[in-house]
């Protein structure tokens, strides 16, 4: 298992990824003063969002049927547990984009 984002596991049968970004944002706002530099004040902690980016073959890899099963998992509203194969738990994620491109059609 690389990766499980609630009971959807991504691993080389499934959605394997090959890049995993992840970004945390912390809000601080600032404050003009006269004569000295701007203060800033923590607001606290905001979006942490997670891109993971992979091909999927087919042959080798899941189907169309792993890119439904995430796609139905987004439309259900919920966030689901995240947590890699090292056991680390992310946290709770909703899925809020899923991007296909394909680029090899054969007739068969």
């Amino acid at each position: 298992m690389m990766l499980a984002l609630g009971m959807f596991v991504f691993m080389r049968q499934t959605l394997p990824h090959q890049t995993m970004q992840r970004e945390s944002d912390y809000r601080w706002a600032s404050n003009s003063r006269i004569g000295k530099r701007d203060a800033f004040q923590f607001l606290g902690v905001g979006e942490e969002n997670i891109t993971l980016a992979g091909v999927l073959y087919p042959e080798l890899t899941g189907g169309k049927l792993t890119m439904t099963t995430l796609r139905l998992m987004a439309e259900e509203g919920r966030a689901w547990p995240l947590l890699d194969g090292t056991g680390m738990i992310y946290g709770m994620y909703v899925i809020s984009r899923v991007s296909e491109t394909g680029s090899i059609f054969f007739a068969d």
